[in-house]
């Protein structure tokens, strides 16, 4: 429990901290919105019982129930931002949605370990992010664009994939603001996170269970941060 609030405490310093969240933040929800994630495994993930997209089903139930709002998580393992570009039709545009919310990147930069075949280039990385928020933008839905999370959780800059990271999401963070997309840094707010409650440079176990996929209070936190974008208060 102790630890659970520190993470709710967490998420509203890291909250503060997505300042370029701050001029779209006050947009609420509205009837009948359909809310769709789109990303890789984390998001498959997310749609469990205890997952950052069922949290975040449940806090905007609790908040608006009577607006019929509808939580779609449309993740699957593995995928970077060419499959989502090829999938975007069929698991997000032709579902109708008002309000996407892509995190991706992870895998993009993962897969460069040469173990599972390629990550992305930052070319084909930038200019996949800007075609699908056309796209997404074509059908007047909202955008709210992550930048990818953790590799690794140590803080000292050791992890293997922190320098990719943090040029893929300066990308992310550039195609926000040029195509005028609501920017959710989670890379800055797991950072900043990790930098207080990370004090034995471990490189799993807090937000991560594995380096990469959520754990319980790492999906809370990432549900929080979510909540804050979208102007919800989360549930108790």
């Amino acid at each position: 429990m102790r630890n659970m609030m520190r993470t709710i405490m967490a998420v509203g310093v890291a909250c503060m901290l997505l300042c370029s969240c701050a001029s779209l933040n006050n947009r609420s929800l509205k009837e009948k919105d359909t809310i769709i994630f789109l990303g890789d495994s984390i998001t498959q993930e997310g749609v469990r019982s205890d997952g950052y997209v069922t949290l975040t089903s449940q806090a905007i139930t609790k908040a608006y129930p009577d607006l019929n709002i509808r939580v779609i998580g449309a993740g699957i393992s593995g995928h970077k931002v060419p499959n989502c570009q090829k999938r975007l039709d069929r698991d997000v545009l032709q579902k109708k949605p008002t309000i996407v919310l892509i995190y991706i990147g992870i895998n993009d930069v993962w897969w460069w370990n040469g173990r599972w075949g390629k990550g992305t280039t930052k070319e084909d990385f930038e200019s996949g992010l800007y075609d699908m928020i056309k796209r997404i933008k074509a059908v007047e839905a909202r955008v709210i664009l992550c930048t990818p999370t953790v590799i690794g959780e140590k803080t000292d800059g050791t992890n293997e994939f922190d320098k990719m990271l943090e040029e893929y999401s300066d990308i992310s963070r550039k195609v926000a603001k040029k195509t005028g997309s609501q920017l959710l840094d989670l890379r800055k707010a797991f950072m900043a996170y990790l930098k207080e409650h990370n004090t034995d440079n471990v490189a799993k176990g807090i937000l991560t269970r594995d380096t990469v996929h959520l754990s319980k209070i790492g999906n809370i936190f990432l549900s929080g941060l979510v909540l804050d974008v979208l102007n919800v208060p989360s549930a108790d």
